[in-house]
């Protein structure tokens, strides 16, 4: 099997891992590379880059590739008249010979070797833009799974499967990219609401892109939407793998790595910052205070604005005979429930998906398919996706929505943070905190599930947390829900991962999640006050005190050996 899989091997660098393993006599490492494969999370399949087939590497790509060939051969009688959409961003080692446009080249030879027309998108480009599956969603199950069991049939690279040159030769190939930008751009307009503010604003931004593919797409939407371009950080406005000014490209972890954006924001006298990831499919955003401190907007609060927002736009432009009740809004069940508040309160539909856009996105297609409007979906871990030309979650249209958010209440006098004030005291606080335990020992992660669900006897789950009563118990592992008649989930269920959402009889509501990528344990608190409960403070002292009685209570770090967080 190993001499096998070196002779597949035709990047020299991977080789050359697997083979120093084998001759340092480190199986156990090679039987870990070797003895497993990729398979589909939260978000597609995803690994670090290296060798091995549990690894992102030039061979499992080409074998994964093969596999959904089939599947979709199987599925599509049409499929090779109807062809393969092929994108990239900017990540990986170019000096490695693993980049991610080599990646994408190999993918679509394996596609053109086989007479499948590919559309080969040019350049880099932000992950909104490659469709996933006919529907423009990503995949859900079931075809995760057989697209999983149609790679493992295909793992002999294809005669052509190595040939990345035919993508500059092939006469099958051509490049949607125009086309499909000028598309994109065009549909943003639809949720262009005040184009004439937009034109005349004073208002500054600052975007950076994160070394990433955004720089190019923010521009334009901001010209799409009449606002003059955003001011780029100019150390971070080009493409660079090594993200050479930032320990982590994540724009979700705060300040820190937005620390370029916001000098260059105090010396342009900007008042926002508006950040991509290196994808661009995610947004934070960052918003200059009265006293000199900047305010970073959690995914969270930053829906609350999203969500206000959209739906005021709504209420404003739709037509007299508009059924507020064919309104929905969407959000993961890890997120926060405001948009469920907002829609209590308004009368329009609000549900919930299992984590991961995936959910959203074919959630969202149902509904638009059966007549329903579908204004906003998020995600906590700053996903967002305004409107509907896009069914996953997308950095740059946020980025413009939210500059015209703010360009809109500059002229009300307000900011993004005393709007949010403003809709917490109308909607109730919604206060949440994230954070996670490293664990390294599957069976340990196992067994603190298993004692939630076998607590005080068989088969019985906690009924409190320390001083916590509990109201009810929904198992996403299990398919367990005590708030339904049957107590059964109206969610999918989802045995691959565990997951347990706990609400309390004070408001708060808390889950329990183990990481579909990395080795965590997550925790998911949030206090869902009610409008006439204001006092900030005495809320998160109780949100706290909670989130101390489940950590002492349900996963007992000490007595499993969990690693705290270090951030």
């Amino acid at each position: 099997c190993l001499l096998h899989c070196l002779c597949c091997w035709q990047n020299q660098k991977t080789k050359e891992q697997i083979e120093s393993l084998l001759q340092n006599g480190k199986h156990k490492e090679l039987r870990d590379r070797l003895c497993c494969r990729l398979t589909f999370g939260t978000a597609g399949l995803r690994s670090a880059m290296g060798a091995g087939f549990c690894y992102i590497n030039d061979l499992t790509v080409i074998q994964s590739t093969q596999g959904i060939y089939k599947y979709l051969e199987r599925c599509f009688s049409d499929f090779k008249q109807r062809g393969f959409v092929v994108g990239y961003d900017t990540r990986g080692q170019v000096t490695s010979n693993c980049s991610s446009k080599k990646l994408a080249k190999l993918t679509a030879a394996v596609l053109l070797a086989k007479d499948v027309p590919v559309y080969f998108f040019s350049t880099y480009v932000p992950t909104p833009f490659v469709v996933y599956w006919e529907n423009g969603a990503q995949i859900t199950s079931p075809h995760d799974k057989e697209i999983i069991k149609c790679i493992e049939e295909c793992v002999e690279p294809w005669n052509g499967s190595w040939n990345e040159n035919l993508v500059d030769t092939s006469p099958i190939r051509q490049d949607p990219l125009k086309k499909i930008c000028d598309c994109y751009m065009e549909d943003l307009k639809k949720i262009c609401y005040h184009r004439e503010l937009n034109v005349q604003t004073n208002l500054k931004f600052v975007h950076t892109s994160f070394h990433g593919v955004g720089h190019d797409y923010v521009q334009l939407a901001f010209k799409a939407f009449g606002f003059q371009p955003p001011i780029p950080v100019p150390e971070q406005k080009d493409p660079d793998p090594d993200f050479s000014t930032v320990k982590c490209p994540n724009p979700e972890e705060g300040e820190s790595v937005l620390e370029l954006s916001l000098r260059l924001a105090e010396k342009e006298n900007a008042k926002v910052v508006v950040a991509t990831d290196p994808d661009a499919d995610r947004l934070a955003v960052a918003e200059h205070q009265e006293n000199g401190c900047w305010k970073v907007f959690t995914g969270n609060e930053l829906a609350a604005l999203f969500g206000w927002w959209m739906f005021s736009c709504w209420k404003e432009n739709c037509s007299e005979d508009a059924d507020v009740k064919n309104v929905y809004m969407l959000a993961t069940t890890v997120s926060s429930k405001i948009l469920r508040a907002i829609a209590l309160k308004e009368g329009f539909h609000f549900e919930e998906t299992l984590p991961g856009f995936k959910w959203i996105g074919s959630r969202v297609k149902d509904l638009l398919d059966n007549g329903k409007v579908v204004l906003f979906a998020f995600e906590e871990s700053i996903g967002f996706m305004c409107g509907t030309s896009v069914l996953d979650k997308d950095g740059v249209s946020a980025a413009v929505v939210i500059a015209e958010m703010a360009t809109y209440l500059e002229g009300k006098n307000l900011t993004l943070a005393q709007k949010l004030i403003e809709i917490y005291e109308t909607y109730g606080y919604h206060i949440s905190k994230t954070s996670y335990f490293l664990c390294y020992d599957p069976p340990t992660i196992k067994r603190i599930f298993e004692k939630l669900r076998n607590f005080d006897a068989p088969q019985s789950y906690p009924k409190c947390c320390g001083i916590y009563n509990i109201l009810h118990v929904r198992d996403i592992t299990t398919g367990y829900d005590s708030s339904q008649p049957n107590k059964k989930s109206v969610l999918p269920v989802s045995k691959s991962s565990q997951m347990i959402t706990f609400t309390f009889q004070n408001g708060c509501v808390a889950t329990l999640r183990t990481s579909g990528t990395e080795p965590k344990i997550k925790y998911y608190a949030e206090m869902c006050a009610l409008p006439e409960q204001s006092d900030r403070s005495m809320l998160e002292e109780e949100l706290q005190k909670l989130i101390e009685a489940l950590i002492e209570n349900f996963l007992e770090p000490d007595k499993n050996g969990l690693i705290w967080r270090s951030a």
